[in-house]
């Protein structure tokens, strides 16, 4: 037993690491993925803001009648571009050539996002709230959460123009201290937070979308094992209590 602990206690070693490992603080997005309402509204965010560069090319347009909206909504308010069909996956006509040489770097798939960031859904959330003036980058913005993205803020109409308090450590090292809003955007900043947390929650969904069923298998398929050792241990005693 002493051996199966050290072993086990050897393996989580590099999980401990990568959970410590140093980062910005991330900012909870409280996901719930059961909120249709605010998937219904990420993915209208994700489609007007978000989908003229990125692609959700393992994602189709008919899986969001997971969360409530009809095929022919979808079609209606989700398919700007009518040669797609609903059953089509989310891709666009951008030239990954040509973004790369606008933007460094062609701009990067988003399905798999909230399962490849260290923090998920928190992260997309941070990230859509941590864009800030910065004269020396190509498009005048930063982001705290991705330093040197070579992303313009395309939400900086909702949200406006925020200013980064810098400090400086004893080591001479110049943080982020805190984001002040210097030019209010046509939201408030409770309502772009809130729209922050739709796309994420929207993303979060997009990502894994039998998230909620794996779970709910997982729990009768735990259940089920934990039956079957009572089982297999009574059974297991009937058998060899005769012997000595």
């Amino acid at each position: 037993m002493k051996k199966l602990i050290a072993i086990l206690s050897l393996a989580l070693l590099p999980l401990a690491g990568f959970a410590s490992s140093e980062g910005p603080e991330l900012e909870s997005a409280d996901i719930d993925l059961t909120d249709h309402a605010a998937m219904q509204r990420g993915a209208k965010y994700f489609v007007n803001y978000c989908q003229g560069c990125h692609t959700l090319k393992y994602f189709r347009y008919e899986r969001m009648q997971d969360f409530g909206l009809t095929k022919q909504q979808i079609k209606e308010n989700l398919l700007f571009d009518k040669t797609k069909k609903v059953g089509d996956l989310m891709t666009n006509s951008f030239d990954p050539e040509q973004a790369a040489g606008w933007f460094g770097a062609a701009p990067p798939d988003l399905t798999l996002t909230a399962r490849l960031k260290p923090g998920g859904g928190d992260w997309i959330y941070t990230y859509l709230k941590g864009f800030y003036k910065d004269d020396s980058r190509p498009f005048g913005v930063n982001n705290v959460v991705f330093p040197n993205v070579g992303m313009p803020h395309v939400l900086l109409d909702l949200q406006g123009m925020q200013e980064a308090v810098i400090e400086t450590d004893e080591h001479g090292n110049k943080h982020v201290k805190e984001l002040k809003l210097v030019q209010p955007g046509k939201l408030s900043p409770e309502e772009y937070d809130q729209v922050a947390k739709d796309l994420a929650t929207f993303l979060t969904h997009v990502a894994e979308p039998m998230k909620l069923e794996r779970q709910r298998i997982g729990f009768w398929v735990m259940l089920f094992l934990f039956i079957f050792f009572i089982v297999s241990f009574m059974l297991k005693k009937e058998y060899w209590k005769d012997v000595h």
